[in-house]
Protein backbone atom coordinates (compact mmCIF):
# COMPACT_ATOMS: atom_id res chain seq x y z
CA UNK A 1 0.00 0.00 0.00
CA UNK A 2 1.06 3.48 -0.77
CA UNK A 3 0.62 6.18 1.28
CA UNK A 4 2.06 9.84 1.30
CA UNK A 5 4.38 11.18 3.58
CA UNK A 6 3.22 14.12 5.84
CA UNK A 7 6.57 15.49 4.29
CA UNK A 8 7.22 16.73 8.13
CA UNK A 9 11.18 16.06 9.75
CA UNK A 10 9.84 14.71 12.41
CA UNK A 11 6.31 12.41 11.55
CA UNK A 12 3.77 12.91 14.92
CA UNK A 13 2.71 9.52 16.71
CA UNK A 14 -0.01 8.37 17.97
CA UNK A 15 1.98 8.12 21.23
CA UNK A 16 3.30 12.07 20.48
CA UNK A 17 -0.65 13.44 20.81
CA UNK A 18 -1.95 14.77 23.66
CA UNK A 19 -4.87 12.17 24.57
CA UNK A 20 -4.51 12.77 28.84
CA UNK A 21 -5.30 16.71 27.25
CA UNK A 22 -8.12 15.97 24.49
CA UNK A 23 -11.38 18.14 25.95
CA UNK A 24 -14.88 16.58 24.69
CA UNK A 25 -16.86 19.38 25.87
CA UNK A 26 -15.23 21.45 23.15
CA UNK A 27 -15.15 18.36 20.51
CA UNK A 28 -18.65 17.80 21.25
CA UNK A 29 -19.65 21.72 20.63
CA UNK A 30 -17.54 22.57 17.84
CA UNK A 31 -18.75 19.28 15.62
CA UNK A 32 -22.08 18.01 17.48
CA UNK A 33 -23.68 20.63 18.71
CA UNK A 34 -25.78 20.16 15.78
CA UNK A 35 -26.63 17.42 13.40
CA UNK A 36 -24.42 18.42 10.32
CA UNK A 37 -25.44 17.50 6.45
CA UNK A 38 -22.06 15.29 6.67
CA UNK A 39 -22.94 13.30 9.44
CA UNK A 40 -27.13 13.02 8.24
CA UNK A 41 -25.57 11.50 5.09
CA UNK A 42 -23.41 9.52 6.97
CA UNK A 43 -26.52 8.30 9.12
CA UNK A 44 -28.54 7.33 6.04
CA UNK A 45 -25.94 4.84 4.85
CA UNK A 46 -25.27 3.35 8.03
CA UNK A 47 -29.02 2.51 8.79
CA UNK A 48 -29.35 1.13 5.40
CA UNK A 49 -26.41 -1.31 5.92
CA UNK A 50 -27.39 -2.28 9.39
CA UNK A 51 -30.31 -2.30 9.46
CA UNK A 52 -30.61 -4.16 5.71
CA UNK A 53 -28.22 -6.38 7.19
CA UNK A 54 -30.41 -7.61 10.96
CA UNK A 55 -33.45 -7.89 8.79
CA UNK A 56 -32.31 -10.83 7.26
CA UNK A 57 -30.18 -12.33 9.76
CA UNK A 58 -31.48 -15.03 12.38
CA UNK A 59 -30.06 -13.52 15.64
CA UNK A 60 -28.07 -14.89 18.35
CA UNK A 61 -26.29 -12.82 20.57
CA UNK A 62 -24.65 -9.42 19.13
CA UNK A 63 -22.01 -7.84 20.55
CA UNK A 64 -21.02 -4.39 19.17
CA UNK A 65 -17.79 -2.34 19.45
CA UNK A 66 -17.27 1.28 18.23
CA UNK A 67 -13.72 1.21 17.91
CA UNK A 68 -11.88 4.87 18.98
CA UNK A 69 -16.11 6.19 20.24
CA UNK A 70 -14.23 9.08 21.16
CA UNK A 71 -17.18 11.21 22.44
CA UNK A 72 -19.60 10.89 19.40
CA UNK A 73 -22.89 8.41 20.43
CA UNK A 74 -24.00 7.94 16.69
CA UNK A 75 -22.19 4.97 16.00
CA UNK A 76 -23.06 3.23 19.00
CA UNK A 77 -26.80 3.83 18.27
CA UNK A 78 -26.56 2.47 14.75
CA UNK A 79 -26.14 -0.51 16.34
CA UNK A 80 -28.17 -0.88 19.65
CA UNK A 81 -31.39 -1.95 18.47
CA UNK A 82 -30.01 -5.24 17.85
CA UNK A 83 -27.08 -5.85 19.92
CA UNK A 84 -27.05 -7.49 23.35
CA UNK A 85 -23.85 -4.83 24.24
CA UNK A 86 -22.02 -2.29 22.37
CA UNK A 87 -18.40 -1.95 23.92
CA UNK A 88 -16.91 2.08 23.97
CA UNK A 89 -14.06 1.48 23.09
CA UNK A 90 -11.51 4.43 23.92
CA UNK A 91 -7.96 5.64 25.31
CA UNK A 92 -8.29 9.23 25.97
CA UNK A 93 -9.24 9.37 30.06
CA UNK A 94 -11.89 12.46 29.17
CA UNK A 95 -13.34 10.89 26.65
CA UNK A 96 -13.80 7.88 28.49
CA UNK A 97 -15.49 10.37 31.87
CA UNK A 98 -17.76 12.08 28.90
CA UNK A 99 -18.91 8.53 27.63
CA UNK A 100 -19.26 7.37 31.20
CA UNK A 101 -21.25 10.59 31.99
CA UNK A 102 -23.55 9.98 29.16
CA UNK A 103 -24.23 6.07 29.60
CA UNK A 104 -27.11 6.66 32.00
CA UNK A 105 -29.07 9.69 30.17
CA UNK A 106 -27.32 10.96 27.52
CA UNK A 107 -27.76 14.65 26.51
CA UNK A 108 -30.42 15.81 24.99
CA UNK A 109 -28.31 17.49 21.75
CA UNK A 110 -28.08 13.79 20.72
CA UNK A 111 -31.71 13.19 19.88
CA UNK A 112 -31.78 14.20 16.63
CA UNK A 113 -28.82 12.00 15.66
CA UNK A 114 -31.15 8.94 16.81
CA UNK A 115 -34.42 10.79 15.12
CA UNK A 116 -32.57 10.50 11.90
CA UNK A 117 -31.76 6.91 12.02
CA UNK A 118 -35.36 6.10 13.04
CA UNK A 119 -36.21 7.38 8.85
CA UNK A 120 -34.97 3.16 8.62
CA UNK A 121 -38.17 0.94 9.59
CA UNK A 122 -35.57 -1.44 10.90
CA UNK A 123 -35.32 1.63 13.80
CA UNK A 124 -38.54 3.18 13.46
CA UNK A 125 -40.15 -0.70 14.65
CA UNK A 126 -37.73 -0.56 17.71
CA UNK A 127 -39.78 -0.93 20.91
CA UNK A 128 -37.54 0.73 23.47
CA UNK A 129 -36.90 4.02 24.95
CA UNK A 130 -32.90 4.95 23.46
CA UNK A 131 -32.18 6.05 26.48
CA UNK A 132 -33.11 3.07 28.61
CA UNK A 133 -32.29 0.64 25.78
CA UNK A 134 -28.46 2.73 25.81
CA UNK A 135 -28.32 2.37 29.84
CA UNK A 136 -28.71 -1.45 29.03
CA UNK A 137 -26.40 -2.16 25.92
CA UNK A 138 -23.36 0.56 26.00
CA UNK A 139 -20.51 -0.37 28.38
CA UNK A 140 -16.90 1.53 28.28
CA UNK A 141 -13.60 -0.08 27.87
CA UNK A 142 -10.35 2.16 28.38
CA UNK A 143 -7.77 1.01 25.87
CA UNK A 144 -5.90 1.39 22.70
CA UNK A 145 -6.25 0.44 19.28
CA UNK A 146 -3.05 -1.46 18.95
CA UNK A 147 -4.28 -3.65 21.91
CA UNK A 148 -6.99 -4.96 19.96
CA UNK A 149 -5.38 -8.24 19.15
CA UNK A 150 -5.76 -9.77 22.50
CA UNK A 151 -9.29 -9.82 22.19
CA UNK A 152 -9.46 -12.05 18.51
CA UNK A 153 -12.51 -11.56 16.30
CA UNK A 154 -14.60 -10.97 19.48
CA UNK A 155 -17.29 -8.87 18.09
CA UNK A 156 -20.12 -9.71 15.82
CA UNK A 157 -20.86 -5.68 14.34
CA UNK A 158 -18.18 -3.12 14.50
CA UNK A 159 -17.31 0.80 14.30
CA UNK A 160 -14.61 2.84 13.53
CA UNK A 161 -15.45 6.37 13.25
CA UNK A 162 -12.65 9.21 12.21
CA UNK A 163 -9.59 7.30 14.38
CA UNK A 164 -6.98 5.40 12.03
CA UNK A 165 -6.22 8.78 10.42
CA UNK A 166 -7.00 11.15 13.26
CA UNK A 167 -4.68 9.65 15.68
CA UNK A 168 -1.68 9.98 13.89
CA UNK A 169 0.45 11.28 11.36
CA UNK A 170 2.11 8.36 10.02
CA UNK A 171 1.09 6.12 7.25
CA UNK A 172 2.14 2.71 9.20
CA UNK A 173 0.46 3.28 12.26
CA UNK A 174 -3.04 4.40 10.08
CA UNK A 175 -2.58 0.82 8.39
CA UNK A 176 -1.81 -0.95 11.92
CA UNK A 177 -4.82 0.93 13.15
CA UNK A 178 -7.21 -0.31 10.37
CA UNK A 179 -5.72 -3.92 10.62
CA UNK A 180 -6.31 -3.93 14.35
CA UNK A 181 -10.00 -2.83 14.50
CA UNK A 182 -10.89 -5.56 11.61
CA UNK A 183 -9.09 -7.97 13.44
CA UNK A 184 -11.51 -6.74 16.43
CA UNK A 185 -14.46 -8.48 14.20
CA UNK A 186 -15.87 -11.71 13.80
CA UNK A 187 -16.00 -13.86 9.92
CA UNK A 188 -18.78 -12.12 8.18
CA UNK A 189 -19.17 -8.93 11.14
CA UNK A 190 -20.77 -5.58 9.26
CA UNK A 191 -18.75 -2.76 9.84
CA UNK A 192 -18.98 0.53 9.05
CA UNK A 193 -16.10 2.94 9.71
CA UNK A 194 -15.77 6.48 8.36
CA UNK A 195 -12.08 8.90 7.36
CA UNK A 196 -11.59 12.43 6.97
CA UNK A 197 -10.23 12.77 3.41
CA UNK A 198 -6.60 14.56 3.21
CA UNK A 199 -7.04 15.91 7.06
CA UNK A 200 -4.45 18.06 8.01
CA UNK A 201 -4.40 17.73 11.39
CA UNK A 202 -7.41 19.14 13.99
CA UNK A 203 -7.53 21.09 16.66
CA UNK A 204 -9.63 20.61 19.86
CA UNK A 205 -9.80 23.15 22.54
CA UNK A 206 -5.85 24.53 23.33
CA UNK A 207 -4.47 21.29 21.78
CA UNK A 208 -3.57 20.32 18.36
CA UNK A 209 -4.10 16.54 17.36
CA UNK A 210 -2.30 14.94 14.47
CA UNK A 211 -3.58 13.18 11.25
CA UNK A 212 -2.65 10.82 8.45
CA UNK A 213 -3.25 12.28 4.78
CA UNK A 214 -5.66 9.69 3.19
CA UNK A 215 -7.74 9.19 0.39
CA UNK A 216 -10.49 6.46 -0.88
CA UNK A 217 -7.57 4.37 -2.58
CA UNK A 218 -5.59 4.20 0.81
CA UNK A 219 -8.45 3.34 2.41
CA UNK A 220 -9.92 0.93 0.23
CA UNK A 221 -5.91 -0.48 -0.10
CA UNK A 222 -5.91 -0.57 3.81
CA UNK A 223 -9.39 -2.97 4.11
CA UNK A 224 -8.87 -5.11 1.14
CA UNK A 225 -7.72 -7.58 3.10
CA UNK A 226 -9.56 -8.27 5.99
CA UNK A 227 -13.04 -7.35 4.36
CA UNK A 228 -14.99 -8.37 1.66
CA UNK A 229 -17.57 -7.59 0.32
CA UNK A 230 -17.24 -4.17 0.80
CA UNK A 231 -17.90 -0.57 -0.41
CA UNK A 232 -15.54 3.15 -0.15
CA UNK A 233 -17.32 5.85 -1.13
CA UNK A 234 -16.70 10.10 -0.46
CA UNK A 235 -19.88 11.65 0.71
CA UNK A 236 -21.71 14.03 -1.63
CA UNK A 237 -22.05 16.76 1.23
CA UNK A 238 -19.32 19.13 0.93
CA UNK A 239 -17.27 19.93 4.23
CA UNK A 240 -19.36 22.16 6.42
CA UNK A 241 -18.20 23.44 10.39
CA UNK A 242 -14.95 21.19 10.75
CA UNK A 243 -11.73 22.64 9.40
CA UNK A 244 -8.24 21.43 7.95
CA UNK A 245 -9.57 18.21 4.89
CA UNK A 246 -11.19 18.17 1.84
CA UNK A 247 -14.40 15.54 2.36
CA UNK A 248 -15.31 12.53 4.74
CA UNK A 249 -14.55 8.66 3.47
CA UNK A 250 -16.83 6.08 4.41
CA UNK A 251 -16.58 2.24 4.05
CA UNK A 252 -18.97 -0.36 5.19
CA UNK A 253 -19.23 -4.16 4.29
CA UNK A 254 -18.80 -7.03 6.15
CA UNK A 255 -15.48 -8.59 7.93
CA UNK A 256 -13.84 -11.43 5.56
CA UNK A 257 -15.41 -14.97 5.88
CA UNK A 258 -13.20 -17.59 5.14
CA UNK A 259 -15.53 -20.46 6.10
CA UNK A 260 -18.65 -19.35 4.84
CA UNK A 261 -20.54 -17.32 2.23
CA UNK A 262 -20.76 -13.44 3.03
CA UNK A 263 -24.74 -12.00 2.96
CA UNK A 264 -24.82 -10.17 0.04
CA UNK A 265 -26.47 -6.50 0.20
Amino acid sequence: MTLRSSGDVRVQHNADAPWDSFDPIAYVDHNYRDLQAEDAEILNILREHFGGHFRKQSLGPVYGIDVGAGANLYPAFSMMPWADEVTLFEHSPGNVKYLESQIDSYSEGWDPFWDALCEHEAYAAAEFDPRERFRKVAKVEQGSIFGLERFGGRWSVGTMFFVAESMTADPEEFALGVERFMGALAPGAPFAAAFMEHSRGYPVGEHFFPACDVDETEVRESLEPFAGPFEVQRLKTEPGVRDGYSGMILAHGWRKNTDAEIPAV
